[in-house]
């Protein structure tokens, strides 16, 4: 038996990458999955194909996590197409890099809005669905604790900050049984960050391993931390970067 069989899930951002992976992932296992997605409607109905062909429900939901009436909006639609929900990925993200002093207020506006207001107004709504032994997952990164290079002050900033939300989160709905935790990936290939891209080089070097990781190892994370065997881990955060903040 699959270990999430019958359960319920939403994934921001997952039309592809990261999201993408995940929301497979938690598919293979036995869930159904609502995604949301901002603009590639063609990659997200990919997405919602390949779930299917798994034997799962699937549905893809146009909705920017910049947006806060879209943030609300996304989860209400996920009650209603899969019949309630149990866990919840706020996967989506965005990164722009740059010295503060040339950084433009709309760039640190997007990061503040996607990364860290998107998350809490995501949570805010799903919080009424979610039941004894829901999860929460949220995606930060390993840049969220160390800043190892320049021109990343204000992601990493956004990312630090879901360190405090997990945990202080994990305080509040502890005695709900619902657990919160953080899975902070290091450079993997995507198309936001390829391996052989401009600067790949440099963050290698960092990474004990010596390689890139894939998607993959994210998705694994998070599908361990849904899964009942992970009903003892609350208030954390996991890293899945070869080892780049060892």
């Amino acid at each position: 038996m699959n270990a999430l069989s019958g359960k319920r899930a939403l994934v921001t951002g997952a039309s592809r990458g990261l999201g993408k992976a995940i929301a497979l992932s938690l598919a293979s296992q036995g869930a159904d999955i609502a995604i949301t997605y901002e603009k590639s409607a063609d990659k997200a109905a990919e997405v919602v194909a390949a779930i299917e062909a798994l034997g799962r429900r699937a549905v893809a939901i146009q909705a920017s996590s910049a947006v806060a009436e879209e943030t609300q909006r996304a989860v209400e639609e996920t009650v209603n197409a899969l019949g309630g929900l149990d866990i919840l990925v706020n996967n989506a993200g965005v990164a722009r890099g740059g010295m503060l002093e040339e950084m433009s207020l709309e760039d640190i506006d997007l990061m503040l809005d996607v990364n860290v207001r998107g998350v809490i107004l995501t949570t805010q709504a799903a919080l009424p669905h979610l039941g004894q032994g829901a999860r929460i997952i949220n995606i930060g990164s390993c840049l969220a604790e160390r800043v190892p290079m320049q021109g990343i002050s204000i992601y990493s900033m956004t990312k630090s900050a879901l360190l405090s939300f997990t945990r202080g989160l994990a305080r509040d709905l502890g005695p709900k049984g619902i657990t919160v935790n953080l899975v902070h990936p290091g450079p993997t290939d995507s198309d936001m960050n390829p391996a052989e891209g401009e600067g790949a080089e440099a963050q290698r070097q960092y990474i004990a391993l010596g390689h890139y990781g894939k998607a993959e190892d994210v998705a694994a994370a998070v599908t361990f931390l849904a899964s009942p065997a992970a009903g003892q881990i609350t208030g954390t955060g996991l890293n899945v970067d070869g080892g780049i903040n060892a």
